[in-house]
């Protein structure tokens, strides 16, 4: 038999991988406990914390009942018989739980708080808990008297190191149609608001209209001299926005077909635009490294958005303050205040560019991807959440919908799927190209949800646009969470 010879860095990377397969169910259980070690650590505690009061003498009970204060203690608890108690003595001796009690009610409540936190446990009972479990909480009485607002001691408590929450389970995507059409890479998409059709723009330099339930072609503009690089339809009026590396940014009337508007301004391509949903405002982004405001009307640049030192090449609008927010080239995010035309917080926690941003439809948080990481911020000052690591790769578009699923594209053609609230990666999906293209030639360059959300488009290095939806067959059994309890890596930057 001919034995098939592998070369050392497979044979090596097949052992690093039999070892990792044989170990990885361990690594989150917890490291069983050593008695002889455990014990010198729950001594050093107790010398740390409660030094101060071991040489005191310890109280010993009687038949449940505690001591009155006149009672003797002996060498092995009790003081001998025949001394008398001074009131120094009375003073440095441990009262018992009764005691505490009586004299919290007499003393003002400050000051009982302090005093009950500080007798919360005798020193018999640090004695006899020394070598045992460590004490998980503090007796009855000093809880109660502890919620007043008393300082709770927690040395003695073990911390459990923080888990991931078990992730929501979403059936897997599946493709179920790829749309061919363009004869440049795909480079933008959006949906219209009545869901009928969605528009694509293409390094052809057309812009063409898709029908959404059958895929069939319904109309090609052209107009444009290079790259369209963004479209988006408006939900206010017949009109269709787009712009390109051309420099230019065109409003389409939809009942002609043809350009009613130029906004004239920025100095170099035009990468990204999107429409503010509630006042008639365009928002453009370039790479001459500025935002630009317009007024669909009138056409007037009502502010020029400075600040961005590359780049900027994602720009997101929303209702509620921060009204805009941008991602660039120079690693930063900015939002901004729409009626100051100023930069109202700057994240610079990327460490590389930012192409992709997406707001959650429901929360008031985003998301933006950089080969880095994806990071989920809050609004509206930008509060870093949580970061979604393993996409290894330039994160070109993000898509999120109502239930919770984030999508990430990348230059590498590989699309990955998230659950929103716990950062889980729950499915990978890398399509096949078009027959005929290179393999070099798989890339996502845009994606969307329609607005009903069962379908996720696509928009690709090969020409192509691809149609995604749920598995209807699928559920929890047949499609399980492989999920193990991790500890949590939420590093700030």
């Amino acid at each position: 038999v001919e034995v098939q010879k592998h070369s050392v860095h497979t044979l090596l990377f097949r052992s690093l991988k039999r070892t990792h397969d044989m170990f990885v169910s361990d690594h989150a259980k917890p490291v069983s406990l050593d008695e002889k070690s455990h014990k010198v650590k729950m001594l050093v505690k107790l010398r740390t914390e409660y030094g101060p009061v071991l040489h005191m003498p310890v109280l010993k009970e009687v038949r449940g009942k505690p001591l009155n204060p006149s009672d003797p203690i002996d060498s092995s608890g009790y003081l001998p018989a025949g001394v008398a108690l001074t009131a120094d003595t009375q003073l440095q001796k441990m009262p018992s739980e009764a005691g505490v009690q009586s004299m919290a009610l007499a003393l003002p409540p400050s000051q009982a708080r302090q005093d009950a936190v500080r007798t919360a446990a005798s020193v018999g009972d640090i004695h006899r808990h020394a070598g045992g479990a460590e004490r998980s909480q503090p007796p009855q009485h000093t809880l109660a008297l502890m919620e007043g607002g008393g300082m709770k001691n927690t040395a003695l408590v073990p911390r459990k190191a923080p888990t991931m929450p078990k992730p929501q389970w979403h059936p897997p995507w599946k493709l179920y149609r790829v749309i061919s059409g363009h004869l440049g890479w795909v480079r933008s998409i959006a949906v219209e608001p009545g869901n009928q059709w969605f528009v694509t723009g293409s390094a052809d330099r057309t812009i063409k209209i898709w029908d959404l339930a059958s895929g069939k072609l319904k109309l090609s503009l052209t107009g444009h001299i290079s790259t369209v690089r963004g479209v988006a339809v408006s939900s206010r009026s017949p009109y269709l926005f787009s712009c390109g590396e051309d420099k230019q940014v065109k409003c389409w009337d939809l009942e002609y077909n043809k350009v009613i508007r130029h906004y004239h301004g920025h100095l170099s391509a035009v990468y990204d635009l999107d429409l503010h949903p509630t006042i008639d405002v365009l928002v453009t982004c370039s790479r001459d490294a500025t935002a630009r405001v317009w007024d669909i009307r009138t056409k007037a640049n009502v502010h020029t958005l400075t600040g961005h030192t590359n780049t900027v090449a994602t720009v997101k609008c929303q209702n509620s303050e921060p009204q805009i927010i941008t991602g660039s080239h120079d690693t930063t995010i900015r939002l901004w205040d729409l009626i100051a035309g100023k930069t109202r917080a700057t994240l610079t926690n990327h460490k590389k560019s930012v192409r992709a941003v997406v707001l959650h439809p429901r929360q008031y948080t985003f998301a933006s991807g950089s080969p880095d990481n994806i990071k989920q911020w809050k609004f509206p000052d930008g509060n870093f959440i949580q970061n979604l690591s393993g996409h290894n790769a330039i994160i070109n578009t993000l898509a999120v919908n109502s239930d919770g699923v984030l999508v990430s594209g990348a230059d590498n053609g590989t699309v990955h799927l998230w659950d929103w609230r716990t950062g889980y990666n729950f499915q990978r999906i890398h399509a096949v190209v078009q027959p005929g293209s290179l393999d070099s030639e798989s890339g996502i360059f845009a994606c969307v949800f329609d607005h009903s959300e069962s379908r996720l488009i696509t928009a690709e290095a090969d020409k192509t646009i691809k149609v995604y939806k749920e598995d209807d067959t699928a559920t929890e059994e047949t499609h399980p969470i492989n999920w193990k309890p991790e500890i949590i890596k939420r590093k700030r930057f």
